[in-house]
Formats: structure tokens, C-alpha cells, sequence
């Protein structure tokens, strides 16, 4: 199957990082394609794109969105470490039902959505760990709980009119990230950056370009009762780096010095929690500068394998670390000889 087998395509969040470059991909492979977006995007247009204003958690906005398409990435979502849950289950909760609901009724044939590994993460190591790792049974963040929720409805949709995969990639970076690389460089100005215990957990970070080839190959072999139909797929960068490093390297790159402020984990998780507790009671909308499910994200090593997306679809990362880091130096306009060694 090639790009224009896949119909007319609609991307919910195409304004965003991910939805941005799954757009360009579709656009380049002669897809007619249809954005929705809570505000209107430059560059969407620009590509070629149609645009509809609105939100997902809207059914109506979300009819006039998916009328007339074919295949559906759901990439909307509230992403985040903070925040009130109710808003969470509106957005990636309530928005997905929407968007299944809407499927459903417009006969659509494949839907593909974008999840996380964060679904599973319990606040261990996760070391190479594959589709058989169980949900976490004790949230410490509402992103990663209604990221499940909306996971599970979105598998047990699968049916023989409307085919749905799951997709899990993980840390998704590049030139154009919104989320990541901006943080990350917004916390060390802050001076909130500070590396937790004595450990360097290794990470599997997703290269943009790698993400986008993932979503595109589960598309063009998504079909009713096809291997994939309502499954889940890790989808990973297939080397790991050591957290600190990459870290570090967009620092460098952002053209700020490495992390230099240790913690220790004990004292991280007692910082994270009495912040917790201050910022709820208070009803401050802003993240605290610590909490406990990034003090467990910053202290565990969490990285998976995609082996079944390469069995059942053919995905295999094109870009490395490395290859990435030049490029996302490149578009910084900063000299690009980045080592990804600390």
C-alpha cells in the first residue's frame, strides 16, 4: 500500500509536533489530508492541508472533522506531568471517545493512535521490555493514566469495519519540538534542572523522522482482521543513551553548560511531594519545579523494544541518536560537531 491507498486522511492535533510531521509525510506521499487543531497553524496550511478549528472533546467539531476520511492518526492529546485530572479526561479520554464515536458513524477504515511507553511505567527500571508489560496499577500523573484509558477504548474498537493499532513511541524529538528540547532548555535557564542520585538511567528517545515512518508503516498495513488490528506497538528509537548525556547534548546545543546540581533520591521524592502538596492546596495551575512521577522518570531507565513492529509492519529507525543531534543542532543554527557523550 502507498500513501494514496490510505484516503482521504484526517490528523487530529496536526498543528502539534508529531501531527505537524505526519502531515508533511502524507502531503509528500500525494495524500489528501485534513487537520484538526484547536487554532489555526501556518505551516499546516502551508503544506496543503485543510484545516478545522476545534476541539476534540467537541462531538461536533470532531463530525466535521472526520466526515469523508478514510483513515484517522489521533495524535490530540494533554500532554504533561501536572495539572487537574478532570482536564486530562477531557481531553485524552472523552476527545478519543469522540473521535471513535465519529469514526464509527463515518464508516472510517483504519484509525491509528498515538499513546505512550509512559502507560506502563511503574517507577522501576524498564530495561527492553515488549508489548506483554502490564499497565501501571498506581498513577502518580494523570497524562500516563488517561493515556491508558483511552489506549484501552481505542483496542477494544477494533472491529471488522474500523481497523485500530496503538502506538507507543517514546521521548519523540527533533527540529520542531515543541515539548521536549524547549523544556529541557526552560528548566536549566530556570536553574530547575538537577540530576537525581548518583545514577545515569539509559533511554531510548525517538528521532522525529523515526516516529513518523513507524505511524506511516502501521497505516499501510492496518486493515480490518489484518496481524496488527487491535494491537499495541512499541515503537522505539532501537539504541538507548545514557539520560544525562542527552540531556547535556541539548544543552550544548541551546548553548548552556552541562548539569552540574545532583540530588539525592531520597530528598528528591520528599521536595517532590511537599511541592505536590503546596501547589494543590494553593490550586496553582503551573508545575512545580519537581514532582514525584518526573523525579521516578529522571532516576529509572526506561527503554523498550520494537521487535514486534519490525515482525509486523517493518519499522526499523533510519536516523541515530547521533544523526539526529547534527540535525536539531543544524536547525538551532549552532555549529553542529555535538558529541552525545557526557
Amino acid at each position: 500500500m502507498n500513501g494514496n491507498d490510505l484516503g482521504r486522511v484526517l490528523v487530529t492535533g496536526g498543528g502539534g509536533f508529531l501531527g505537524t510531521a505526519l502531515v508533511a509525510r502524507l502531503r509528500a506521499e500525494g495524500c489528501e489530508v485534513r487537520s484538526l487543531s484547536r487554532r489555526f497553524y501556518p505551516r499546516v496550511d502551508e503544506l496543503g492541508a485543510e484545516q478545522i478549528q476545534g476541539d476534540v472533546a467537541d462531538p461536533a467539531a470532531v463530525d466535521r472533522a472526520v466526515a469523508g476520511c478514510t483513515t484517522i492518526f489521533h495524535t490530540a492529546a494533554k500532554a504533561g506531568v501536572w495539572g487537574r485530572e478532570s482536564d486530562y479526561l477531557k481531553a485524552n479520554v472523552e476527545g478519543t471517545s469522540n473521535i471513535l464515536a465519529s469514526a464509527l458513524a463515518a464508516g472510517a477504515r483504519r484509525l491509528i493512535y498515538t499513546s505512550s511507553p509512559s502507560v506502563v511505567f511503574d517507577g522501576h527500571d524498564l530495561e527492553g521490555v515488549d508489548e506483554r508489560a502490564r499497565y501501571c496499577q498506581n498513577f502518580e500523573a494523570a497524562y500516563p493514566k488517561t493515556k491508558a484509558m483511552a489506549e484501552q477504548m481505542i483496542l477494544a474498537a477494533n472491529g471488522p469495519s474500523l481497523a485500530t493499532v496503538s502506538l507507543r513511541p517514546h521521548l519523540v524529538w527533533g527540529p520542531g519540538d515543541n515539548n521536549l528540547f524547549p523544556r529541557v532548555v526552560a528548566r536549566a535557564r530556570k536553574g530547575r534542572l538537577v540530576r537525581i542520585g548518583g545514577r545515569d538511567p539509559l533511554i531510548d528517545p525517538i528521532y522525529i523522522d523515526n516516529a513518523v515512518d513507524g505511524h506511516m508503516l502501521a497505516a499501510k498495513h492496518l486493515e480490518p482482521r489484518s496481524s496488527l488490528a487491535g494491537r499495541v506497538y512499541f515503537v522505539s528509537q532501537g539504541e538507548t543513551i545514557h539520560l544525562w548525556d542527552m540531556i547535556n547534548s541539548f544543552l550544548r546545543i541551546a548553548g548552556l553548560p552541562p548539569v552540574s546540581r545532583v540530588l539525592p533520591r531520597p530528598a528528591a521524592f520528599a521536595a517532590a511531594g511537599v511541592l505536590e502538596f503546596l501547589y494543590t492546596i494553593a490550586r496553582r495551575d503551573e508545575e512545580p519545579p519537581l514532582t514525584r512521577f518526573l523525579v521516578r522518570q529522571l532516576s529509572n531507565s526506561h527503554w523498550f523494544s520494537s521487535a514486534a513492529a519490525l515482525r509486523d509492519f517493518g519499522y526499523q529507525p533510519s536516523v541515530t541518536i547521533a544523526q539526529g543531534m547534527e540535525r536539531l543542532a543544524e536547525a538551532q543554527a549552532i555549529p553542529s560537531s555535538i558529541s552525545i557523550t557526557g
